[in-house]
């Protein structure tokens, strides 16, 4: 099992972020390049929960997506061809005193075959860079939606 941890500091507020998380429309994998549109699939939205297969290149997994709480979201994974068990993405939100939000964000990897197990030890060597890029430009994406008037109203 791999458990990669990821940070950043941004000018969105959890709102803003969460916003761009949980937009399954035409363009996510504008916002998350692991996100095709070929592998998108909505099975159900709630106000505050969603049921999602996603994925690309030859890998899906389906995640149960909840933000009831917009400082703590948990994406956990219920199918997969190649994840198992715990396998996850929890993001946690600080807003910091300078109007920027710290996102802390945790990926568990546990493969339930050998491509899984496999792709787990690569992530949790060398592939861990490729979890980095695919972070900050989802926050990037993210922030391009919304421009610095926008944060100074909110």
């Amino acid at each position: 099992m791999s458990t990669i941890h990821l940070h950043r500091t941004t000018r969105l507020t959890p709102e803003q972020y969460v916003s761009g998380l949980t937009d399954f429309g035409p363009g996510r994998s504008k916002l998350f390049g692991n996100s095709a549109g070929a592998y998108l699939k909505v099975h159900h939205r709630g106000a505050s929960d969603a049921d999602v297969t996603e994925g690309s290149n030859g890998i899906w997994e389906r995640l149960h997506y909840d933000w009831s709480d917009p400082e703590h979201v948990v994406l956990t994974t219920t199918d997969s061809n190649v994840w198992g068990g715990k396998s996850g993405h929890t993001y946690n939100f600080v807003r910091r005193s300078d109007g920027t939000t710290d996102i802390d964000v945790v990926v568990v990897r546990d493969g339930k075959n050998l491509k899984g197990w496999i792709l787990g030890f690569v992530l949790r060597t060398i592939g861990r860079s490729v979890l980095e890029k695919a972070f900050e430009n989802s926050v990037k994406a993210i922030e391009q939606r919304h421009p610095q008037q926008d944060r100074i109203a909110a």
